[in-house]
């Protein structure tokens, strides 16, 4: 496919209809070119997909800072004005999907509750919405669904299931796979629902559906046996068929269970007794990309492996119903592809020589008639692009943040270096303008078995707009880097997970990059604990540290959430606390100063862990602050622009003026 360039003004006119008009922002006393008001933004444009008849755009925006998302509708030969601007007044709209040439799903939210009564217990009320563009028409949908599959050869209904409509997207939440649900066939014309399945007992969820809406795989848990069995179907089997056990009771196995990417991921369309399966047979130590033989249960061919991380998901083709593999995914300096179809990898390719700033480019949607498509750029030098492909034209439609210049933005490089004990860790570092050595700090956010790559990192792109080199180390437990690398964190929370951190600083002094007397440590959620771990660490690397969303008391939070009979994963949440390092008993040691932020409606970590922390930590007589974001839950998109406004001004101001003496 030949890909024309065109100007924005020859392609799209009155353009900034779908990307934005925001006033300039005030200035403010922070440090760096780009002003907190810009980085405090809400991603302006959040979404845009094409209808499968090529004929509307979706967009998925907000226009003002405090405003609330809505959607709009355009025609792709005018799109110069909207044909529809919807919201959900007084909810507000958090999604919305095509399903079909006339029809949008998609759910809404709205603030109900002042308080959090407990552990993920959301301030929030959820609708999910079906719309009819030819009608103008909105249809609740009573329940909380999320789509499951667009059933591309029955137009006229889609697969639904409870109990998905917002998910916080960090797969931290082990529990979450077991928790039963119901599917149903939706009728788009009727609104109506027919049950397909319901989940419970011995198999509470179907983990994956094929294209017919059969049930294909699904995982169940014994709590009795201490096992976690996968099961398969053929199409129109009514009973699963076992093909795996695991000991919960093993910690050897809570790789798989909490890197959430082995199993069926796909089915051969040519043949549905053929499945694909990411899997580590035979003890390999990274997931690789094999064959799965419905007929007899046994794993087939290996299709690809990577030499140093983990197969953890797949690619089918960009032309929606297609159910072709063509790129197996896994991670490196990015998310890698590793191609199977020279066609979409050539298309690929010529899509990464238009956009520019090309890095992690993907296919968000396209027509059926594989003629017009909305691609997708994100990349240490683009917050967040969207273009549409049409007539093989390409032109750019919006951006997650249009008052960021790309030229403002830092250079971001892939690293990986050894811990103490010989351990290699994949590490990114966003890197300052400038000639250093450089003042660091060292950041890390949730899981802490979540892993990252090389990408569009607002905190991190933030930090080095004001100075400052940042080290985003994924230490040992991070998924995606083989099981050993997993397996050498199991109980070392606060131990060897912390000496990769401060394993990394000094490799960085090594090579000349940092200034050793200017390091500060700033994590969220987990990086949160982590960071009120620094504050007492004996070889003090650290000026300062800032903890947001902090797990300050670990044991506390294992209490309130245990289950005692799943052992293995019981054991591993001890270990984040009860057996691991507590920040709640280390406070007579903390050493440097804390700016510790948290916000009053957390629903994952909740804000009793700052307020008790702050209460030990004042009676210690120790030097901090504690500042608190009044209606701010644990997620980024629950996350407002008057939150980040607050969050960034006042992490700029602190660093540079009271992390440690005279300031970063």
């Amino acid at each position: 496919m030949k890909l024309l360039k065109t100007s924005l003004a020859a392609a799209l006119i009155g353009v900034s209809a779908i990307g934005l008009l925001i006033a300039a922002p005030a200035p403010t006393l922070a440090q760096g070119t780009v002003p907190v008001d810009v980085w405090a933004l809400r991603d302006v444009v959040d979404q845009v997909q094409i209808s499968p008849d090529g004929q509307h755009v979706l967009v998925h925006k907000v226009e003002s800072r405090e405003g609330e998302y809505i959607l709009e509708i355009y025609r792709t030969d005018d799109l110069s004005k909207p044909l529809r601007r919807l919201n959900a007044d007084p909810m507000e709209i958090v999604s919305g999907q095509w399903i079909g040439n006339d029809v949008i799903f998609g759910s809404a939210w709205q603030v109900n509750r002042k308080t959090v009564k407990g552990p993920e217990e959301d301030v929030r009320d959820y609708k999910t919405y079906s719309y009819s563009v030819s009608a103008n028409k909105f249809t609740a949908v009573d329940g909380n669904f999320g789509i499951v599959n667009l059933l591309p050869n029955d137009p006229d209904h889609i697969l639904v299931s409870t109990g998905t409509t917002v998910g916080d997207g960090t797969g931290v939440d082990p529990f979450a796979a077991f928790r039963p649900r119901s599917y149903y066939k939706y009728n788009l014309k009727t609104g109506a629902r027919e049950l397909v399945l319901r989940g419970g007992g011995k198999f509470p969820v179907v983990d994956r559906w094929d294209n017919e809406g059969n049930p294909r795989f699904t995982q169940s848990q014994d709590t009795a046996a201490g096992t976690v069995s996968s099961y398969y179907r053929l199409p129109g089997d009514s009973e699963w068929k076992k093909f795996q056990e695991f000991d919960l009771n093993d910690p050897k196995n809570l790789y798989r269970i909490l890197g959430g990417f082995h199993g069926i991921v796909g089915f051969d369309p040519e043949n549905p007794n053929i499945g694909y399966l990411i899997e580590n047979p035979d003890g390999e130590d990274k997931a690789g990309l094999y064959e799965f033989d419905f007929t007899t249960g046994k794993i087939g061919k290996k299709l690809f492996q990577a030499q140093d991380a983990d197969v953890m998901g797949i690619q089918l083709h960009s032309i929606p119903g297609n159910d072709k593999l063509v790129a197996a995914r896994y991670p490196g300096e990015k998310m890698e592809r590793f191609w199977f179809d020279e066609e979409e990898k050539a298309l690929y390719q010529a899509l990464e020589q238009q956009i520019p700033y090309a890095w992690q480019v993907s296919i968000a949607s396209r027509s059926l008639d594989g003629k017009s498509m909305i691609v997708t750029n994100r990349g240490p030098r683009d917050p967040g692009s969207f273009w549409l492909v049409k007539d093989g034209k390409l032109a750019k439609l919006g951006s997650r943040n249009p008052l960021v210049n790309p030229e403002q933005l830092s250079d971001v490089k892939y690293i990986r270096y050894k811990a103490r004990d010989g351990l290699e860790i994949p590490a990114w570092v966003t890197i300052p303008k400038g000639k250093g050595p450089f003042p660091l700090i060292v950041q890390h956010n949730g899981g802490p078995h979540v892993n990252g790559m090389v990408g569009y990192d607002e905190w991190g792109q933030m930090l080095a707009n004001a100075g400052y080199m940042v080290l985003h180390p994924d230490n040992r437990i991070s998924v995606g880097w083989g099981q050993k690398h997993f397996d050498a964190g199991y109980g070392e929370h606060g131990g060897r997970m912390q000496d990769d951190k401060d394993d990394g600083v000094k490799y960085l002094i090594e090579q000349g990059l940092v200034d050793p007397d200017r390091v500060a440590f700033f994590g969220w959620s987990y990086g949160g604990y982590a960071a009120l771990v620094s504050l007492s660490r004996e070889e003090q690397l650290y000026q300062c540290a800032i903890a947001g969303a902090a797990v300050a008391d670990p044991e506390k939070q294992h209490m309130g959430r245990r289950n005692p009979d799943l052992k293995a994963l019981d054991e591993w949440s001890k270990r984040r606390g009860m057996i691991g390092v507590n920040p709640m008993k280390e406070v007579a040691k903390v050493n440097i100063p804390l700016l510790m932020i948290h916000g009053d409606v957390d629903r994952r970590v909740m804000y009793y862990h700052m307020k008790d922390y702050q209460k030990a930590f004042e009676a210690a007589g120790k030097t901090g602050e504690f500042i608190t974001l009044a209606g701010a839950d644990h997620f980024y998109n629950t996350l407002m622009y008057k939150h980040q406004q607050q969050l960034y001004t006042k992490m700029l101001d602190y660093l540079a003026n009271d992390c440690g003496p005279g300031g970063l």
